[in-house]
């Protein structure tokens, strides 16, 4: 087969591709280690330690707005019917190029500290043992609508001081807005996602207005007081924070443990290995990221002349995907890498990603899976599923619709 035939492959519409990837994405990791998506007009990685040095690599960034305009790198400008969307994006810190990220991040980093979130195991294993118990009375059960969901924005609303009433309102925003960052959407979904946006924006404006009234010393509270020689956050700045938190904390622990466990029980072996402590859960977390992650694609702009990558020569403007997925399966760093190995243990993965985007919020994120997987091992030690499950059509943010599962 051709290059350009097994590039042909690579497409993220094909129900096929979407429910298996990864023997196309090792094929095409063997074949070559970038190509041109003519499809998304980006270079293509395919190899770990391509994606890993990019990833770090300072002469790329996450947007190129700070430093040109969009027709000197020969973009669109913005469509004005998704204003809000961007609104939202505007000071994320996911999009932030320094010197903004470094200042934002700094001073969300003096709220979201290491000690803050130590301080959460006794709410995280809480709730988790909460919704467990629930699970375990019911029998058979759907980890994620019954589990996982309900569990992740209960932890992040708990974490950010918004009324746990209020959680669907935040799962449902959540939801919508994160489907625009995949590589083909309708306006269908723009709209719907501009819409979401608009009103998490003006929720989380009321929000903050109430916690400078009344502090409660969570996170919105101390993000709206918090303060580095004289520095502080605006409301967009904490709006885009509080946003980026729920999305990618939410999504990416929900999907990591849908696909983490579905990988877990396709293995009972290494399940058992988890049931009987052989494997610390805490453990079993790094090779669920690792697998099977929740994220398959993140992209970077060229933002200066002579930067190569993989032996290939590219522009200011253009940009450069990767394949987490491909690069995650990468038999150059991980032995035997398509083998499910609950004990691995490789921190080193970039389930994560890495750089100055490394994932604030990873160590809460490895908090709840680790207690959600240990809660799992304590109670249904013959954990099994009951209905081989299917993926959301999406590609860059790999999910199931549903795991079915019965003790």
């Amino acid at each position: 087969m051709s290059l350009a035939e097994l590039i042909a492959r690579f497409d993220v519409d094909d129900p096929a591709f979407i429910a298996d990837p990864y023997p196309v994405l090792n094929e095409l990791r063997e074949a070559t280690p970038i190509f041109w998506n003519e499809q998304t007009a980006q270079w293509t990685l395919t190899r770990f330690s391509d994606v890993f040095e990019t990833l770090r690599d300072r002469r790329l960034g996450r947007s190129y707005s700070h430093l040109y305009s969009h027709a000197a790198v020969g973009r669109a400008e913005p469509d004005p019917r998704w204003a809000a969307f961007q609104q939202h994006e505007r000071w994320s810190l996911l999009c932030l190029e320094p010197p903004d990220h470094t200042r934002i991040r700094r001073l969300v980093a003096k709220v979201f500290t290491p000690k803050a979130v130590a301080a959460m195991r006794p709410t995280v294993q809480g709730f988790g043992d909460e919704l467990l118990d629930v699970c375990r009375e019911k029998g058979t059960f759907e980890l994620l609508t019954d589990y996982a969901q309900p569990y992740s924005v209960a932890v992040i609303c708990s974490m950010l001081g918004v009324p746990r009433t209020d959680t669907q309102l935040l799962l449902d925003w959540s939801h919508a807005i994160v489907k625009m960052y995949e590589l083909s959407t309708t306006d269908a979904v723009r709209e719907a996602a501009n819409t979401a946006a608009a009103e998490y924006i003006e929720y989380t404006k009321a929000l903050i207005a109430e916690k400078r009234r009344s502090p409660d010393g969570l996170l919105v509270s101390e993000l709206a007081q918090v303060e580095d020689d004289g520095d502080t956050l605006t409301v967009d700045e904490i709006i885009s924070t509080t946003m980026v938190l729920l999305e990618a904390g939410h999504e990416a622990t929900v999907n990591t443990l849908g696909n983490g466990m579905r990988a877990m029980l396709r293995h009972p072996g290494e399940w058992q290995r988890v049931v009987s402590g052989a494997v610390p859960a805490r453990i079993a977390v790094e090779e669920m990221l690792r697998w099977d992650p929740p994220l398959h694609l993140f992209e970077r702009w060229v933002l200066e002349q002579g930067v190569e990558i993989a032996g290939q020569r590219m522009e200011v403007g253009q940009e450069v995907a990767m394949l987490f997925g491909a690069a995650q399966r990468d038999g150059r760093r991980f032995p035997e890498p398509d083998r499910f190995d609950a004990g691995r243990g490789d921190t080193a993965h970039i389930g994560f990603g890495g750089g100055i985007h490394f994932c604030v919020g990873a160590p809460l994120a490895r908090q709840e899976i680790e207690v959600s997987v240990a809660g799992l091992a304590a109670r249904f030690p013959n954990l099994a599923v009951l209905v081989e499950p299917e993926y959301h059509s999406n590609f860059v943010i790999r999910g199931l619709t549903a795991l079915h599962l019965t003790a």
